[in-house]
């Protein structure tokens, strides 16, 4: 093995892998079940905690990625570069534009912190905003939007790979939660919206969004 294919190849390779096994694992239930149960007055610090973790722990990563761009295998160019700026410049605004819809006091952990919250399920409500009527995970196609419209060398197709398959992996660990949490009414939801691409045929109108909330809140205790 030559020392580029290591650094290039295996070692960005290694760390996705780990960041992921990571990132997953804390992420599930099982793990925030046996942390409430040993340490119950660290659940208030779960959260942001996990939050800070993942955002730390990413840089060495990214700094792998990019500090060598090396030689290009494909670029953008003319038409197809406009195109590509312009669906990137449209993510990160549907990306902002979604902020409006997310608490994002509870998704960042400061709530759970200040409110002293111990419980181990997420406490936010099933809600859904309007890119969530088109596809379940507006964040991750968004992502995907920005990691696939960028020119590509050897390192940073390798990281839109993993991060891709992160994305579709993840999305489905995830939504094991969300069944436990939401129950028919997210089977229902899953059933008419696509997970990470969205598709023309496949939405729910606003009436039919509303009616599954409306559902949802009959549901609750």
């Amino acid at each position: 093995m030559t020392e580029s294919t290591w650094r290039d190849i295996v070692l960005p390779s290694v760390c996705w892998l780990a960041y992921f096994a990571l990132h997953s694992a804390l992420a599930s239930l099982a793990v925030k079940r046996k942390v409430a149960a040993v340490w119950p007055n660290l659940m208030p610090y779960y959260r942001l905690t996990f939050n800070i973790l993942a955002s730390l722990l990413v840089l060495p990563i990214l700094w792998l990625t990019y500090r060598d761009p090396g030689p290009l295998l494909w670029r953008w160019q003319g038409a197809a570069a406009w195109l590509a700026n312009g669906l990137a410049l449209a993510a990160l605004f549907g990306f902002w534009l979604s902020l409006r819809s997310y608490d994002m006091q509870e998704f960042l952990g400061l709530r759970q912190l200040r409110l002293d919250v111990r419980k181990v399920e997420d406490q936010e409500h099933f809600h859904l905003s309007p890119f969530h009527r088109y596809v379940r995970h507006p964040w991750y196609f968004f992502g995907l939007v920005l990691v696939w419209t960028r020119d590509m060398n050897a390192t940073t197709l390798l990281s839109g790979v993993f991060i891709t398959l992160y994305f579709v992996i993840g999305s489905r660990l995830e939504e094991k939660k969300l069944l436990t949490y939401h129950g028919d009414t997210y089977r229902r939801y899953m059933a008419r919206v696509p997970g990470l691409i969205p598709l023309p045929w496949k939405f729910l109108t606003a009436e039919e969004a509303g009616e599954l909330l409306k559902q949802q809140d009959d549901t609750k205790p």
